[in-house]
């Protein structure tokens, strides 16, 4: 029995849109997205992890949506002590997470995740910003279950993305939709 689960930051990034799925809103950040995951999937064991949501990037424009399946966690830095830029120290994972199903007619995102919102993106070590979908997609290898990572390119992750992105986030929930409807009739 299939028993997806849709994962979104905020109920603004999904509107009426997905009212009629098992959606799980996490709230923003790593911590917040962890915890919420794993006390759902208790709770619920879904054969899929969907997360969608909004994400800034320099490299893609705007109401584009993305597939990621190459993760970092952009906040992590402890070279200080020879560790390699976004690897947790002692971690058995790489720096890259690589983890979900690719869809092979979207644009392909690496996708850097922290507890930042970015308005000065100035590296090319990930192309899409957002805050949840690293713990996401590492619990999701950890429990073994299928993941697809679908994000809507809400702002630049430059001076404008605070201004961007409360405006361009009313469009995700459409964008995204119309996205998981066009990959099913595939």
């Amino acid at each position: 029995m299939q028993k997806p689960l849709y994962v979104f930051a905020l109920e603004s990034e999904a509107t009426h849109e997905f009212k009629d799925v098992n959606t799980l809103f996490v709230g923003i950040g790593k911590l917040n997205a962890m915890y919420n995951l794993m006390k759902s999937i208790h709770d619920s064991k879904p054969s899929i992890i969907i997360n969608l949501g909004s994400a800034g990037s320099t490299l893609h424009k705007r109401g584009d949506v993305v597939c990621c399946t190459n993760f970092v966690q952009r906040d992590m830095d402890v070279t200080a002590l020879g560790f390699e830029k976004y690897q947790t120290p002692f971690s058995v994972h790489l720096p890259v997470l690589e983890y979900g199903i690719k869809i092979e007619t979207l644009p392909h995102g690496i996708c850097g995740t922290g507890d930042s919102f970015v308005m000065n993106h100035n590296t090319e070590d990930y192309n899409v910003i957002d805050m949840e979908a690293y713990p996401l997609a590492l619990i999701a290898k950890q429990e073994n279950i299928p993941f697809l990572c679908l994000k809507y390119i809400s702002d630049g992750a430059d001076d404008t993305a605070a201004v961007d992105w409360p405006e361009m986030v009313k469009n995700a929930a459409k964008a995204l939709k119309l996205t998981l409807n066009n990959i099913i009739t595939e």
